[in-house]
């Protein structure tokens, strides 16, 4: 059965996050708010939760999951930015986008996508991924929490809970959050483009 805690969204109880922290560290799946949807995380270099998490959400191989970031030094780690690129990203995070970057070896192969060597990645603007990436010391995987047959992201922590609680290890309620997920940007060329139009704005790009 799942854990569940209710945070508060603007100043999470760091006893809480540092409990979160372990049990990802152990190789638990957590769900938490985020500025979009709710997301199901897991450590990077876990590759049995990451299994995991394709089996809950009946994903196939080719589905493209996030990294998700403390902020533009950590992206460095694992992607490629050159000189327009870092612009970008220091002007847009913290926010509601995907990013999609060329991976560096610091990325596991399996989560890049096949052909092109990309990851996408994002730096949310919510004070519980923010609390919980510094306690954890690393990025975490993710992917919005869609469940089999839903159209739309899970909105509910507690329903979360009641559906999820032998599958998960970790739900973090921080409230209601929305359904609209991030927007999309590709920074592989010179011109940035657009691949989903969601929640962050897409003018100036």
């Amino acid at each position: 059965m799942s854990q569940y805690f209710e945070v508060h969204p603007d100043n999470p109880q760091p006893r809480l996050m540092h409990q979160a922290a372990e049990i990802i560290r152990a190789g638990g799946l957590v769900v938490m708010p985020t500025d979009s949807t709710y997301a199901i995380a897991c450590r990077l270099d876990d590759q049995n939760a990451v299994e995991r998490i394709r089996y809950i959400r009946e994903l196939d191989k080719k589905h493209n999951f996030t990294l998700v970031c403390r902020d533009l030094s950590e992206i460095s780690i694992y992607a490629r930015v050159d000189n327009s690129a870092y612009r970008l990203l220091r002007a847009r995070t913290p926010g509601p986008y995907t990013f999609l970057l060329r991976a560096t070896q610091e990325v596991p192969r399996r989560l890049q996508h096949p052909r092109r060597k990309t990851v996408g990645i994002r730096v949310p603007d919510h004070p519980v991924v923010a609390a919980l990436l510094n306690e954890l010391g690393q990025p975490l995987m993710s992917s919005s929490l869609i469940l089999p047959g839903g159209e739309f992201p899970e909105t509910d922590g507690w329903e979360i809970r009641e559906k999820l609680e032998q599958q998960v290890d970790l739900v973090i309620d921080a409230g209601h959050c929305g359904v609209e997920p991030t927007t999309v940007i590709d920074l592989l060329d010179a011109v940035p483009g657009i691949v989903r139009k969601g929640k962050g704005s897409v003018q100036g790009f």
